[in-house]
């Protein structure tokens, strides 16, 4: 997360845009920048399970980051809306999952997303978020400050969104709950990163620039350092 919001101040301040992709070193649940959680869930039982927690800088609810690929999009705003951004975004997305064999198209649905809450992002998705067989597959959101954007989206491998109606202090109604589409289920096995972010930099190359670089880490490991006390903060985490 610290990465990303640092990512998202350079695109500020250079014009950069930079496409990441990374998995997680350990099952992690993060709560959406204003997703109510105090008194939410069952902390003790999080703990027991092994599982962190962090606050994203974008919106949304609830992810269990554990068997799935986290995509970031940090770019200049300049005089993009959020919906061609986030249109122009899908089609990089759409276009690399194709290169791994899986279709995909923008869900339709209400207008706006559902109000932050207890319930798991993957339960349904938003309109404009992309699905494969009429499940959701990849959930996105988009945050904008000081003339830059940081979109953030969730591409799972396997289902693990399931878990997270087990750690709510009360319990979840589940009748609403279908399964998400997963990697593993479309395709009959599990890439990794490393093929799905090959598959991204395909549809990048093809899209938006046959020249792409790779960014080295060291040109922003210092900034992202620096910005790493915030999502530690318990005060930040469990804001509301």
């Amino acid at each position: 997360m610290a990465r990303d919001v640092a990512l998202q101040a350079r695109a500020a301040r250079t014009g950069e845009t930079v496409f990441s992709l990374y998995s997680w070193s350990r099952p992690t649940l993060s709560f959406g920048r204003n997703q109510p959680a105090i008194g939410l869930y069952d902390t003790s039982k999080i703990r027991d399970e092994g599982i962190d927690i962090v606050r994203r800088p974008t919106g949304g609810r609830a992810i269990l980051h554990h068997r799935e690929i986290t995509y970031s999009v940090t770019a200049p705003i300049e005089d993009a809306s959020l919906q061609e951004t986030y249109s122009r975004i899908n089609q990089i997305l759409q276009m690399g999952l194709a290169h791994l064999g899986v279709h995909v198209e923008a869900a339709v649905g209400a207008e706006r997303s559902e109000a932050p809450s207890v319930r798991p992002c993957f339960e349904t998705p938003a309109r404009g978020e992309l699905v494969a067989a009429g499940a959701k597959l990849v959930g996105s959101a988009q945050w904008r400050e000081d003339g830059a954007l940081l979109q953030h989206g969730s591409i799972l491998v396997d289902d693990d969104q399931s878990a997270l109606l087990d750690l709510s202090v009360m319990p979840i109604d589940n009748h609403r709950w279908s399964p998400p589409a997963s990697l593993h289920s479309l395709l009959g096995r599990a890439p990794d990163a490393t093929e799905v972010a090959s598959a991204m930099l395909y549809a990048v190359r093809s899209l938006e620039d046959d020249g792409v670089t790779e960014l080295a880490e060291s040109d922003i490991r210092a900034e992202a350092l620096a910005r790493v006390p915030q999502f530690l903060d318990e005060d930040w985490t469990w804001r509301r």
